[in-house]
């Protein structure tokens, strides 16, 4: 099965290569297949919800390129701050220009709206969800997974991108930036996520046969 997996972000490039190794599935990103950069593609993540921004994401290279189309929107969601910067969550501190330096500037706005803030006021969670189009003529499959962490005072750690210097797992200890990239794969909210699709591909090519 060929996959086009609806993401332009080398990070997330990366990760998807690792969470779907080994599941026989043919993954191309937008670039390898001939989908250049459009104007349109900028008013995709426009919608309130991850689900919304996912589902247009995944039906529009879906319709570019015919084949079958997942896409992901993802975000840090911190309780004290309302749930923000959610589906705000790349372009939160309306910075433009290079991965990281716009990642910088997020990091620095939160660490800002946090500022003195003790660890209960700093709980959060990472949340990922996926759509899945097979056929347009069909409602997408939706996929969710979702981390616990809290927000450290400081970043630490090289690894990972966005929040992940700041996102200290509830479950490793650690930060996200920190942590070897086979253990945040393992309970990350993007890991949990294609854990569920890599399962529902699977029956999916079992029933075909």
């Amino acid at each position: 099965m060929k996959l086009l997996v609806a993401t332009r972000s080398r990070g997330k490039q990366q990760e998807v290569r690792r969470l779907l190794e080994g599941s026989g599935v043919e993954i191309v990103f937008p670039d390898q297949a001939g989908v250049a950069i459009s104007p349109e593609e900028d008013l995709l993540e426009l919608h309130p919800t991850f689900e919304g921004n996912a589902r247009a994401k995944a039906e529009y290279f879906h319709r570019r390129t015919g084949l079958p189309a997942v896409a992901d929107d993802s975000g840090l969601e911190v309780y004290a701050l309302g749930g923000e910067p959610g589906v705000r969550s790349k372009r939160w501190a309306g910075r433009d220009g290079p991965d990281h330096e716009v990642e910088q500037a997020n990091n620095e706005l939160l660490l800002r709206r946090l500022l003195g803030a003790p660890p209960a006021k700093r709980k959060a969670r990472y949340r990922c969800v996926l759509a899945l189009v097979r056929d347009k003529r069909l409602t997408p499959a939706v996929f969710e997974g979702t981390c616990p962490g809290t927000i450290a005072e400081a970043p630490a750690g090289t690894g990972g991108f966005g929040y992940d210097p700041l996102f200290i797992s509830d479950e490793l200890g650690m930060t996200f930036g920190e942590a070897p990239p086979e253990q945040k794969d393992a309970v990350s909210h993007r890991g949990r996520a294609f854990a569920l699709l890599r399962a529902a591909i699977l029956e999916h090519q079992e029933s075909s046969e």
